[in-house]
Protein backbone atom coordinates (compact mmCIF):
# COMPACT_ATOMS: atom_id res chain seq x y z
CA UNK A 1 0.00 0.00 0.00
CA UNK A 2 1.13 3.02 -0.58
CA UNK A 3 2.99 5.23 2.06
CA UNK A 4 1.36 8.91 0.78
CA UNK A 5 -2.80 8.34 1.90
CA UNK A 6 -4.87 5.97 3.77
CA UNK A 7 -8.57 5.26 3.39
CA UNK A 8 -10.74 5.79 6.60
CA UNK A 9 -14.40 5.65 5.54
CA UNK A 10 -14.81 2.31 7.17
CA UNK A 11 -12.96 3.96 10.67
CA UNK A 12 -14.65 6.77 10.75
CA UNK A 13 -17.76 7.38 8.19
CA UNK A 14 -15.36 9.01 5.60
CA UNK A 15 -12.77 9.29 3.14
CA UNK A 16 -9.94 11.16 4.89
CA UNK A 17 -5.88 11.11 2.63
CA UNK A 18 -3.45 11.64 5.36
CA UNK A 19 0.46 12.22 4.01
CA UNK A 20 2.90 10.00 5.22
CA UNK A 21 5.46 11.70 3.23
CA UNK A 22 8.39 14.22 4.51
CA UNK A 23 11.41 13.97 6.99
CA UNK A 24 11.50 12.77 10.43
CA UNK A 25 10.24 9.60 11.72
CA UNK A 26 7.52 7.89 10.95
CA UNK A 27 5.80 8.96 14.81
CA UNK A 28 6.37 12.51 13.77
CA UNK A 29 5.04 12.58 10.08
CA UNK A 30 1.63 11.02 11.76
CA UNK A 31 1.60 13.45 14.15
CA UNK A 32 2.29 15.70 11.39
CA UNK A 33 -0.65 14.32 9.11
CA UNK A 34 -3.26 13.65 11.41
CA UNK A 35 -2.80 17.36 13.24
CA UNK A 36 -2.78 19.35 9.08
CA UNK A 37 -6.36 17.20 9.44
CA UNK A 38 -7.86 18.53 12.27
CA UNK A 39 -6.61 22.06 11.77
CA UNK A 40 -8.16 22.15 7.92
CA UNK A 41 -11.33 20.69 8.87
CA UNK A 42 -11.16 16.73 7.58
CA UNK A 43 -11.37 15.71 11.28
CA UNK A 44 -13.74 17.52 12.88
CA UNK A 45 -14.52 18.20 16.84
CA UNK A 46 -15.85 15.14 18.37
CA UNK A 47 -14.93 12.70 15.13
CA UNK A 48 -13.91 8.85 16.62
CA UNK A 49 -10.45 7.97 15.23
CA UNK A 50 -9.93 4.34 14.46
CA UNK A 51 -8.38 2.13 17.25
CA UNK A 52 -4.50 2.18 17.08
CA UNK A 53 -4.17 -1.43 16.70
CA UNK A 54 -6.49 -0.88 13.22
CA UNK A 55 -4.50 2.09 11.78
CA UNK A 56 -1.46 0.85 12.57
CA UNK A 57 -2.47 -2.47 10.51
CA UNK A 58 -3.71 0.17 7.77
CA UNK A 59 -0.81 2.20 7.46
CA UNK A 60 2.06 -0.45 7.38
CA UNK A 61 3.26 1.10 11.26
CA UNK A 62 4.17 -0.40 14.36
CA UNK A 63 1.38 -0.15 16.80
CA UNK A 64 3.86 1.62 19.36
CA UNK A 65 4.28 4.42 16.88
CA UNK A 66 0.36 4.99 16.31
CA UNK A 67 -0.07 4.49 20.36
CA UNK A 68 3.05 7.31 20.73
CA UNK A 69 1.45 9.70 18.22
CA UNK A 70 -2.61 9.22 19.93
CA UNK A 71 -0.70 10.24 23.53
CA UNK A 72 0.92 12.98 22.06
CA UNK A 73 -1.87 14.58 20.47
CA UNK A 74 -3.61 14.06 23.51
CA UNK A 75 -1.88 15.91 25.48
CA UNK A 76 -1.49 18.77 23.30
CA UNK A 77 -5.11 19.13 23.45
CA UNK A 78 -5.45 17.76 19.80
CA UNK A 79 -7.39 14.25 20.60
CA UNK A 80 -8.90 12.90 24.10
CA UNK A 81 -9.08 9.53 25.27
CA UNK A 82 -11.76 7.83 27.40
CA UNK A 83 -12.34 4.86 28.49
CA UNK A 84 -15.18 3.49 26.84
CA UNK A 85 -15.50 6.00 23.93
CA UNK A 86 -12.25 5.19 22.17
CA UNK A 87 -10.03 8.28 21.01
CA UNK A 88 -11.91 11.43 19.32
CA UNK A 89 -10.92 14.82 18.00
CA UNK A 90 -11.29 17.30 21.47
CA UNK A 91 -14.42 19.22 21.16
CA UNK A 92 -12.71 22.48 22.25
CA UNK A 93 -10.29 22.58 19.26
CA UNK A 94 -11.90 24.75 16.69
CA UNK A 95 -11.80 23.95 13.21
CA UNK A 96 -10.79 26.57 10.83
CA UNK A 97 -13.51 27.49 8.30
CA UNK A 98 -12.12 27.67 5.00
CA UNK A 99 -11.71 30.70 3.31
CA UNK A 100 -14.93 31.48 1.19
CA UNK A 101 -15.78 34.54 -1.23
CA UNK A 102 -19.02 35.65 0.05
CA UNK A 103 -21.49 36.48 -1.97
CA UNK A 104 -23.52 39.71 -2.17
CA UNK A 105 -26.71 39.79 -0.66
CA UNK A 106 -28.96 40.92 -3.24
CA UNK A 107 -31.02 43.97 -3.25
CA UNK A 108 -34.22 43.50 -2.40
CA UNK A 109 -36.73 46.76 -2.18
CA UNK A 110 -38.26 46.91 1.40
CA UNK A 111 -41.59 45.65 1.97
CA UNK A 112 -44.68 47.99 1.80
CA UNK A 113 -46.11 48.93 4.92
CA UNK A 114 -49.69 49.22 3.42
CA UNK A 115 -50.71 47.89 0.38
CA UNK A 116 -53.44 50.44 -1.80
CA UNK A 117 -52.99 48.43 -4.75
CA UNK A 118 -56.63 47.74 -6.68
CA UNK A 119 -57.59 44.74 -7.29
CA UNK A 120 -57.77 42.20 -4.15
CA UNK A 121 -59.71 41.85 -1.13
CA UNK A 122 -59.21 42.16 2.35
CA UNK A 123 -57.73 38.41 2.98
CA UNK A 124 -58.41 38.57 6.71
CA UNK A 125 -62.47 38.68 5.57
CA UNK A 126 -62.43 35.11 4.13
CA UNK A 127 -65.65 33.07 5.66
CA UNK A 128 -63.35 30.26 6.64
CA UNK A 129 -66.41 29.01 8.91
CA UNK A 130 -68.94 28.79 6.38
CA UNK A 131 -66.55 27.60 3.68
CA UNK A 132 -65.53 24.69 5.84
CA UNK A 133 -69.20 24.08 6.83
CA UNK A 134 -69.94 23.99 2.18
CA UNK A 135 -66.87 21.92 1.92
CA UNK A 136 -68.34 19.36 4.57
CA UNK A 137 -71.76 19.37 2.86
CA UNK A 138 -70.91 19.29 -0.61
CA UNK A 139 -68.25 16.06 0.35
CA UNK A 140 -70.93 14.31 2.07
CA UNK A 141 -73.31 14.78 -0.89
CA UNK A 142 -70.80 14.08 -4.03
CA UNK A 143 -71.38 11.25 -5.79
CA UNK A 144 -68.46 8.88 -6.62
CA UNK A 145 -67.57 9.82 -9.82
CA UNK A 146 -67.15 13.34 -8.81
CA UNK A 147 -63.53 12.03 -7.60
CA UNK A 148 -62.86 10.19 -11.17
CA UNK A 149 -61.31 12.69 -14.07
CA UNK A 150 -62.78 16.32 -13.90
CA UNK A 151 -65.12 17.48 -16.76
CA UNK A 152 -64.05 20.29 -19.35
CA UNK A 153 -67.46 21.97 -18.82
CA UNK A 154 -66.90 22.08 -14.93
CA UNK A 155 -69.00 19.83 -12.28
CA UNK A 156 -72.61 20.19 -12.96
CA UNK A 157 -72.99 21.24 -9.64
CA UNK A 158 -71.42 24.41 -10.30
CA UNK A 159 -73.16 25.46 -13.50
CA UNK A 160 -76.15 25.09 -12.34
CA UNK A 161 -75.47 27.15 -8.62
CA UNK A 162 -74.06 29.57 -11.71
CA UNK A 163 -76.92 29.76 -13.64
CA UNK A 164 -79.56 30.90 -11.00
CA UNK A 165 -76.90 33.46 -9.22
CA UNK A 166 -75.89 35.24 -12.75
CA UNK A 167 -79.36 34.95 -13.77
CA UNK A 168 -80.82 36.87 -10.59
CA UNK A 169 -78.34 38.65 -9.22
CA UNK A 170 -76.42 39.80 -12.78
CA UNK A 171 -79.39 39.70 -14.76
CA UNK A 172 -77.18 37.48 -17.56
CA UNK A 173 -79.48 34.71 -19.29
CA UNK A 174 -77.47 32.04 -18.58
CA UNK A 175 -78.28 28.44 -19.22
CA UNK A 176 -75.54 25.58 -17.48
CA UNK A 177 -74.85 23.81 -20.73
CA UNK A 178 -73.10 27.20 -22.03
CA UNK A 179 -71.10 27.42 -19.20
CA UNK A 180 -67.29 26.89 -18.84
CA UNK A 181 -65.49 26.85 -15.64
CA UNK A 182 -61.87 27.92 -15.39
CA UNK A 183 -59.68 29.07 -13.29
CA UNK A 184 -60.14 32.78 -13.91
CA UNK A 185 -60.70 35.86 -15.99
CA UNK A 186 -57.03 35.04 -17.85
CA UNK A 187 -57.32 31.70 -18.10
CA UNK A 188 -60.50 32.59 -20.27
CA UNK A 189 -58.70 34.54 -22.27
CA UNK A 190 -55.97 32.75 -22.83
CA UNK A 191 -58.45 29.66 -23.86
CA UNK A 192 -60.06 32.10 -26.18
CA UNK A 193 -57.31 33.66 -27.79
CA UNK A 194 -54.33 31.05 -27.37
CA UNK A 195 -56.22 27.75 -26.32
CA UNK A 196 -53.87 24.76 -24.46
CA UNK A 197 -51.70 24.67 -27.18
CA UNK A 198 -50.49 27.54 -26.91
CA UNK A 199 -50.69 30.71 -29.46
CA UNK A 200 -52.87 30.62 -32.41
CA UNK A 201 -54.52 27.52 -30.83
CA UNK A 202 -58.11 29.35 -29.75
CA UNK A 203 -60.95 30.07 -30.66
CA UNK A 204 -60.88 33.89 -31.45
CA UNK A 205 -58.74 36.03 -33.88
CA UNK A 206 -58.20 39.53 -34.12
CA UNK A 207 -57.82 42.70 -34.06
CA UNK A 208 -59.63 43.24 -30.95
CA UNK A 209 -60.71 46.29 -29.34
CA UNK A 210 -60.01 46.86 -25.88
CA UNK A 211 -61.01 50.23 -23.44
CA UNK A 212 -57.56 52.72 -23.77
CA UNK A 213 -57.35 51.96 -20.09
CA UNK A 214 -57.62 48.79 -18.44
CA UNK A 215 -55.23 45.38 -17.04
CA UNK A 216 -52.01 45.77 -19.20
CA UNK A 217 -51.67 41.86 -18.43
CA UNK A 218 -55.00 41.55 -20.33
CA UNK A 219 -53.61 43.51 -23.18
CA UNK A 220 -50.65 41.16 -23.43
CA UNK A 221 -52.47 37.54 -22.91
CA UNK A 222 -54.04 38.86 -26.18
CA UNK A 223 -51.17 40.25 -27.71
CA UNK A 224 -48.75 37.29 -27.17
CA UNK A 225 -51.49 35.07 -29.13
CA UNK A 226 -50.83 37.22 -32.26
CA UNK A 227 -54.08 39.14 -31.60
CA UNK A 228 -53.44 43.08 -32.12
CA UNK A 229 -55.42 45.67 -29.94
CA UNK A 230 -56.93 48.80 -30.54
CA UNK A 231 -57.38 51.29 -27.93
CA UNK A 232 -61.21 52.18 -28.00
CA UNK A 233 -61.72 55.95 -26.18
CA UNK A 234 -63.02 56.67 -22.71
CA UNK A 235 -65.09 59.71 -21.99
CA UNK A 236 -67.92 60.23 -18.73
CA UNK A 237 -70.01 57.31 -20.39
CA UNK A 238 -67.74 54.87 -20.55
CA UNK A 239 -66.21 53.50 -23.51
CA UNK A 240 -66.51 55.26 -27.37
CA UNK A 241 -68.33 53.09 -28.63
CA UNK A 242 -69.36 55.48 -31.58
CA UNK A 243 -65.75 54.43 -32.68
CA UNK A 244 -66.73 50.52 -33.46
CA UNK A 245 -69.02 51.79 -36.07
CA UNK A 246 -66.74 54.39 -37.18
CA UNK A 247 -64.50 52.00 -39.05
CA UNK A 248 -62.61 50.67 -36.45
CA UNK A 249 -61.53 46.73 -38.45
CA UNK A 250 -61.86 44.61 -35.27
CA UNK A 251 -63.74 41.00 -34.93
CA UNK A 252 -64.59 42.12 -31.46
CA UNK A 253 -64.26 44.39 -28.18
CA UNK A 254 -63.08 43.31 -24.99
CA UNK A 255 -65.28 45.73 -22.65
CA UNK A 256 -65.75 46.45 -18.39
CA UNK A 257 -69.74 47.94 -18.47
CA UNK A 258 -70.40 47.57 -15.25
CA UNK A 259 -67.41 49.31 -13.32
CA UNK A 260 -64.72 50.50 -16.09
CA UNK A 261 -61.23 49.93 -15.12
CA UNK A 262 -59.98 51.82 -13.83
CA UNK A 263 -61.50 55.26 -14.00
CA UNK A 264 -65.18 53.76 -13.19
CA UNK A 265 -68.48 54.50 -14.00
CA UNK A 266 -71.04 52.40 -15.63
CA UNK A 267 -71.17 51.76 -19.52
CA UNK A 268 -73.82 54.47 -20.44
CA UNK A 269 -77.78 52.51 -21.75
CA UNK A 270 -77.15 53.85 -25.02
CA UNK A 271 -73.72 52.35 -25.57
CA UNK A 272 -74.78 49.05 -24.07
CA UNK A 273 -77.32 49.07 -26.55
CA UNK A 274 -75.29 50.46 -29.46
CA UNK A 275 -72.15 47.81 -28.98
CA UNK A 276 -74.90 45.13 -29.13
CA UNK A 277 -76.15 46.27 -32.24
CA UNK A 278 -72.94 46.26 -33.98
CA UNK A 279 -71.79 42.96 -32.88
CA UNK A 280 -74.82 41.67 -34.37
CA UNK A 281 -74.19 44.02 -37.72
CA UNK A 282 -71.14 43.14 -38.17
CA UNK A 283 -70.82 39.50 -36.97
CA UNK A 284 -68.78 40.53 -34.31
CA UNK A 285 -68.12 39.75 -30.33
CA UNK A 286 -68.43 41.57 -27.24
CA UNK A 287 -66.14 40.28 -24.45
CA UNK A 288 -67.81 41.05 -21.26
CA UNK A 289 -65.54 41.36 -17.87
CA UNK A 290 -67.75 41.17 -14.82
CA UNK A 291 -64.88 41.98 -12.24
CA UNK A 292 -66.61 43.53 -9.67
CA UNK A 293 -69.98 43.83 -10.47
CA UNK A 294 -71.69 42.70 -6.98
CA UNK A 295 -70.05 46.20 -5.54
CA UNK A 296 -72.18 48.35 -5.77
CA UNK A 297 -72.93 51.68 -3.22
CA UNK A 298 -74.85 54.65 -4.63
CA UNK A 299 -76.65 53.34 -7.42
CA UNK A 300 -78.97 50.60 -8.97
CA UNK A 301 -77.47 48.04 -10.02
CA UNK A 302 -76.52 47.72 -13.53
CA UNK A 303 -77.46 44.09 -15.57
CA UNK A 304 -74.53 42.42 -17.41
CA UNK A 305 -74.49 43.42 -21.04
CA UNK A 306 -74.98 39.77 -22.15
CA UNK A 307 -78.64 39.91 -21.13
CA UNK A 308 -79.06 42.01 -24.42
CA UNK A 309 -77.48 40.00 -26.82
CA UNK A 310 -76.29 36.74 -25.68
CA UNK A 311 -75.44 35.33 -28.84
CA UNK A 312 -73.21 38.12 -29.57
CA UNK A 313 -71.21 38.28 -25.91
CA UNK A 314 -69.42 35.89 -23.96
CA UNK A 315 -69.50 36.50 -20.22
CA UNK A 316 -66.80 36.74 -18.20
CA UNK A 317 -66.44 36.61 -14.30
CA UNK A 318 -64.68 34.53 -11.20
CA UNK A 319 -64.51 34.98 -7.09
CA UNK A 320 -61.16 36.64 -7.31
CA UNK A 321 -62.78 40.02 -6.00
CA UNK A 322 -65.63 38.51 -3.88
CA UNK A 323 -64.54 35.64 -2.19
CA UNK A 324 -60.79 35.36 -2.88
CA UNK A 325 -58.04 34.87 -5.54
CA UNK A 326 -56.76 31.90 -3.88
CA UNK A 327 -59.98 29.99 -4.69
CA UNK A 328 -58.78 29.39 -8.37
CA UNK A 329 -62.76 29.60 -9.64
CA UNK A 330 -64.07 32.18 -12.75
CA UNK A 331 -66.46 30.77 -15.92
CA UNK A 332 -67.58 31.72 -19.15
CA UNK A 333 -71.59 32.08 -20.84
CA UNK A 334 -71.13 31.72 -24.08
CA UNK A 335 -72.88 32.06 -27.23
CA UNK A 336 -73.93 28.70 -28.40
CA UNK A 337 -71.94 28.56 -31.27
CA UNK A 338 -68.62 28.88 -29.26
CA UNK A 339 -69.41 26.23 -26.74
CA UNK A 340 -67.54 23.35 -28.37
CA UNK A 341 -64.32 24.96 -29.92
CA UNK A 342 -64.00 26.43 -26.20
CA UNK A 343 -64.53 22.83 -24.51
CA UNK A 344 -61.71 21.64 -27.22
CA UNK A 345 -59.54 24.17 -26.67
CA UNK A 346 -59.87 23.55 -23.36
CA UNK A 347 -58.93 19.47 -23.61
CA UNK A 348 -60.87 16.62 -22.68
CA UNK A 349 -60.19 16.67 -18.57
CA UNK A 350 -60.59 19.56 -16.36
CA UNK A 351 -57.04 20.04 -15.79
CA UNK A 352 -57.32 23.79 -13.80
CA UNK A 353 -60.23 24.46 -11.29
CA UNK A 354 -60.36 22.21 -8.35
CA UNK A 355 -63.40 19.51 -8.64
CA UNK A 356 -63.62 19.56 -4.69
CA UNK A 357 -63.20 23.80 -5.08
CA UNK A 358 -66.08 23.88 -7.45
CA UNK A 359 -68.09 21.41 -5.60
CA UNK A 360 -68.21 23.76 -2.01
CA UNK A 361 -68.98 26.76 -4.30
CA UNK A 362 -71.99 25.26 -5.68
CA UNK A 363 -73.07 24.62 -2.00
CA UNK A 364 -71.75 28.20 -0.83
CA UNK A 365 -74.12 29.47 -3.65
CA UNK A 366 -76.76 27.61 -3.34
CA UNK A 367 -77.44 27.46 0.56
CA UNK A 368 -77.21 31.47 0.57
CA UNK A 369 -73.57 31.92 1.95
CA UNK A 370 -72.31 33.32 -1.01
CA UNK A 371 -75.13 36.57 -0.90
CA UNK A 372 -74.57 36.84 2.90
CA UNK A 373 -70.79 37.31 2.35
CA UNK A 374 -71.41 39.74 -0.99
CA UNK A 375 -73.74 41.55 1.54
CA UNK A 376 -71.66 42.09 4.53
CA UNK A 377 -68.35 42.61 2.47
CA UNK A 378 -70.48 45.47 0.18
CA UNK A 379 -71.37 47.74 3.44
CA UNK A 380 -67.47 47.09 4.69
CA UNK A 381 -66.04 48.42 1.58
CA UNK A 382 -68.72 51.11 1.39
CA UNK A 383 -67.39 52.16 4.93
CA UNK A 384 -63.69 52.15 3.97
CA UNK A 385 -64.92 54.07 0.66
CA UNK A 386 -66.84 56.59 2.86
CA UNK A 387 -63.59 56.98 5.43
CA UNK A 388 -61.47 57.71 2.41
CA UNK A 389 -63.81 60.55 0.72
CA UNK A 390 -64.25 61.74 4.40
CA UNK A 391 -60.86 62.15 4.92
CA UNK A 392 -60.11 63.81 1.56
CA UNK A 393 -62.74 66.13 2.14
CA UNK A 394 -61.32 67.66 5.61
CA UNK A 395 -57.39 66.93 4.68
CA UNK A 396 -57.43 67.36 0.82
CA UNK A 397 -60.33 69.16 -0.54
CA UNK A 398 -58.68 69.86 -3.76
CA UNK A 399 -58.26 66.35 -4.55
CA UNK A 400 -61.99 64.61 -5.74
CA UNK A 401 -62.19 60.74 -6.18
CA UNK A 402 -64.21 59.55 -8.96
CA UNK A 403 -65.36 55.83 -9.52
CA UNK A 404 -66.39 55.45 -6.10
CA UNK A 405 -70.33 54.36 -6.82
CA UNK A 406 -69.06 50.89 -7.08
CA UNK A 407 -66.22 48.95 -7.08
CA UNK A 408 -62.96 48.30 -4.77
CA UNK A 409 -60.91 51.04 -5.70
CA UNK A 410 -61.45 54.62 -6.04
CA UNK A 411 -59.37 57.27 -8.29
CA UNK A 412 -57.94 60.03 -6.99
CA UNK A 413 -58.05 63.05 -9.45
CA UNK A 414 -54.63 64.84 -9.18
CA UNK A 415 -53.42 68.32 -10.48
CA UNK A 416 -51.87 68.31 -13.72
CA UNK A 417 -48.09 67.27 -13.73
CA UNK A 418 -48.42 65.82 -10.06
CA UNK A 419 -49.23 62.26 -11.12
CA UNK A 420 -44.98 61.12 -11.36
CA UNK A 421 -44.24 62.86 -7.93
CA UNK A 422 -47.72 61.79 -5.84
CA UNK A 423 -46.45 57.80 -6.72
CA UNK A 424 -42.63 58.61 -5.66
CA UNK A 425 -43.98 60.38 -2.53
CA UNK A 426 -46.76 57.43 -1.71
CA UNK A 427 -43.50 54.92 -1.79
CA UNK A 428 -41.90 56.88 0.33
CA UNK A 429 -44.92 56.76 2.74
CA UNK A 430 -44.58 52.81 2.23
CA UNK A 431 -47.21 52.80 0.56
CA UNK A 432 -47.86 50.49 -2.89
CA UNK A 433 -50.04 51.62 -5.57
CA UNK A 434 -50.28 52.85 -8.38
CA UNK A 435 -50.75 56.01 -11.09
CA UNK A 436 -53.50 56.28 -13.83
CA UNK A 437 -50.87 55.83 -16.16
CA UNK A 438 -49.91 52.56 -15.10
CA UNK A 439 -52.80 51.38 -16.70
CA UNK A 440 -53.12 53.44 -20.18
CA UNK A 441 -52.83 51.65 -23.43
CA UNK A 442 -49.82 52.24 -25.42
CA UNK A 443 -52.07 53.24 -28.49
CA UNK A 444 -54.55 55.83 -26.71
CA UNK A 445 -54.66 59.33 -28.33
CA UNK A 446 -56.46 60.71 -25.17
CA UNK A 447 -54.67 60.84 -21.73
CA UNK A 448 -57.28 60.28 -18.85
CA UNK A 449 -55.63 62.73 -17.01
CA UNK A 450 -53.22 62.51 -13.72
CA UNK A 451 -54.84 60.07 -10.78
CA UNK A 452 -54.05 57.46 -8.44
CA UNK A 453 -55.64 54.22 -8.48
CA UNK A 454 -56.36 53.43 -4.53
CA UNK A 455 -57.19 50.32 -4.12
CA UNK A 456 -59.28 50.56 -0.54
CA UNK A 457 -60.23 46.28 -0.11
CA UNK A 458 -56.98 45.22 0.29
CA UNK A 459 -55.26 46.35 4.29
CA UNK A 460 -57.11 44.64 6.71
CA UNK A 461 -59.39 46.82 9.04
CA UNK A 462 -56.78 47.55 11.93
CA UNK A 463 -54.30 49.08 9.14
CA UNK A 464 -56.45 51.06 6.83
CA UNK A 465 -56.73 53.94 8.93
CA UNK A 466 -53.12 54.15 8.92
CA UNK A 467 -52.79 54.03 5.27
CA UNK A 468 -55.22 56.38 4.54
CA UNK A 469 -53.48 58.55 7.13
CA UNK A 470 -49.74 57.64 5.25
CA UNK A 471 -51.37 58.70 1.48
CA UNK A 472 -53.26 62.17 2.74
CA UNK A 473 -49.10 63.19 3.30
CA UNK A 474 -48.04 61.60 -0.03
CA UNK A 475 -50.60 64.04 -2.17
CA UNK A 476 -49.42 66.51 -3.55
CA UNK A 477 -50.90 70.08 -2.15
CA UNK A 478 -53.07 72.30 -3.72
CA UNK A 479 -52.00 75.79 -5.73
CA UNK A 480 -50.53 78.32 -3.45
CA UNK A 481 -50.21 75.75 -0.84
CA UNK A 482 -46.16 75.15 0.67
CA UNK A 483 -44.97 71.59 -0.47
CA UNK A 484 -42.39 69.17 0.77
CA UNK A 485 -38.72 71.05 -0.62
CA UNK A 486 -36.55 68.86 -2.76
CA UNK A 487 -35.43 65.84 -1.17
CA UNK A 488 -37.95 66.16 1.38
CA UNK A 489 -40.88 63.82 0.25
CA UNK A 490 -39.65 60.88 2.11
CA UNK A 491 -41.16 59.92 5.13
CA UNK A 492 -40.91 62.30 8.54
CA UNK A 493 -37.65 62.12 10.88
Amino acid sequence: MPESWVNLAERIGSDLHVDLSGPGSRRAVLIRALRDAVRDGRLAPGTRLPPYRSLAADLGLARNTVADAYAELVAEGWLTARQGSGTRVAERVASPKRPRTPKPAPARPAAPAYNLRQGTPDAASFPRTAWLAAARRALGAAPNEAFGPGDPRGRVELRRALADYLTRARGVRADPERIVVCSGFAHALRLLFAGSRGAGGGVLRGPFAMESYGLGFHREILESSGVRTVPLGLDEQGARIEELARGLKVRGVLLTPAHQFPTGGPLHPSRRAAVVDWARAGGGLVLEDDYDGEFRYDREPVGAVQGLGPERVVYLGSVSKSLSPAVRIGWMVLPEHLVDDVLAAKGEREAWASVLDQLTLADFIASGQYDRHIRRMRQRYRNRRDRLVTALAERAPHITATGIAAGLHAVLRLPPGTEASAVKAAAWQGIALDGLAAFRHPGAVMPAGDGLVVGYSTPSEHAYGAAVEALLRALPPSDGEAGPADGETGPDH
